[in-house]
């Protein structure tokens, strides 16, 4: 996997919070398996808030998932595979 650092809009979720689908590059990508999810406390030493982190197939995509907390609470493409 490659590092990315990819900021997501456009990500839907479902009703345990998970992400279902994301937008890349202008191209929706469907989660067809959840394949991890942990929690991550952040770099407190640079001030950043915890995290949400799954790792997910979509397609031929094997792509990790960030989101932050508030006040930030935003989503990002961490590492992907392709």
């Amino acid at each position: 996997m490659r590092d990315t650092q990819e900021l997501l809009d456009g990500v839907t979720l479902d009703a345990a919070g998970r992400p279902v689908r994301f937008r890349r590059q202008n191209r929706l990508h469907v989660v067809t398996a959840q394949i991890d999810d942990w929690r991550a406390g952040g770099r407190w030493w640079l001030d950043e808030p915890p995290r949400d982190c799954w790792l997910v197939q979509a397609g031929q995509l094997t792509v990790e998932i960030h989101h932050e907390d508030a006040p930030l609470d935003r989503w990002w493409l961490a590492r992907v595979q392709d």
